[in-house]
């Protein structure tokens, strides 16, 4: 493998891990729980991201766009990465309505480069979330998400509830990969100003917690209040200090439609 390869490996496998594989047994046998807020959606927008990562010891660069739509009653939303030499590396995408429970993924699909397309399918008729690759499933209890809207019914809990998102304070969801789910916690640790294109920012930094022993890398996601709860940084973390950051750069807020 040349060391190009290698790099590109790592670089793809950092980003997705949170999609590592759990037990489907353990899963099945502890269920999960159905996580119910109150939501207040941000605007539709168009974000722009500068990605610098360190994989192997070298340096690394890219560019990401995350494009979120909501308009009667539904949401879509598009996540695309690429990374400099290599070009277009993932591309994420949900479709769906929003419920009592907030964001109502019907269907999330998964593209990384060279591979196939993945999907899960959130059937609410029959109450169930299967995959196209996997023989896993999983019964709707509602507030369920995907690894690409996770971040935004979270967005939408802290504006719904500001003063309630608070350090120490922790929001679980029940959350769909490409071939299973698992249980995620976000807790807030503090309050804190980042540097960004876009200025000086004060972001709310919270920290993404998975089961113990699932994986061991670690997801920091700052969040804006001024503008609009959007994430101004997330950075994904592996234990030998190699990591994935997306920094926001550009804001274009959308007319619904």
């Amino acid at each position: 493998m040349t060391i190009r390869k290698l790099l590109l490996f790592r670089f793809v496998a950092a980003l997705l891990l949170p999609a590592a594989a759990v037990s489907l047994a353990a899963t099945a046998a502890d269920g999960h729980a159905a996580f119910k807020y109150k939501v207040n959606l941000p605007p539709s927008a168009e974000l722009g991201y500068a990605v610098t990562a360190k994989q192997s010891g070298f340096p690394l660069d890219g560019k990401a766009r995350v494009t979120w739509q909501t308009a009667d009653g539904k949401f879509m939303l598009d996540t695309e990465m690429r990374a400099a030499l290599f070009g277009k590396i993932l591309d994420a995408r949900t479709e769906g309505e929003i419920d009592d429970f907030g964001l109502a993924p019907a269907v999330f699909t998964e593209k990384r480069l060279r591979k196939e397309a993945v999907t899960a399918s959130f059937n609410r008729e029959a109450k169930t979330i299967v995959f196209n690759q996997s023989n896993a499933s999983y019964p709707i209890k509602g507030g369920e998400q995907d690894r690409n809207s996770a971040t935004w019914q979270l967005i939408a809990i802290a504006r719904a509830a500001p003063a309630k998102f608070k350090p120490g304070s922790e929001w679980p969801l029940f959350v769909v990969g490409a071939r299973d789910a698992e249980a995620w916690a976000f807790k807030v640790l503090k309050h804190e100003k980042i540097r960004t294109p876009l200025g000086e920012l004060d972001t709310v930094h919270v920290l993404k917690t998975t089961p113990s022993g699932s994986h061991n890398q670690q997801v920091d996601i700052w969040l804006a209040p001024a503008l609009e709860w959007y994430p101004a940084r997330i950075r994904y973390t592996e234990p030998d200090g190699d990591f994935i950051e997306q920094t926001l750069t550009t804001v274009a807020k959308k007319t619904p439609g």
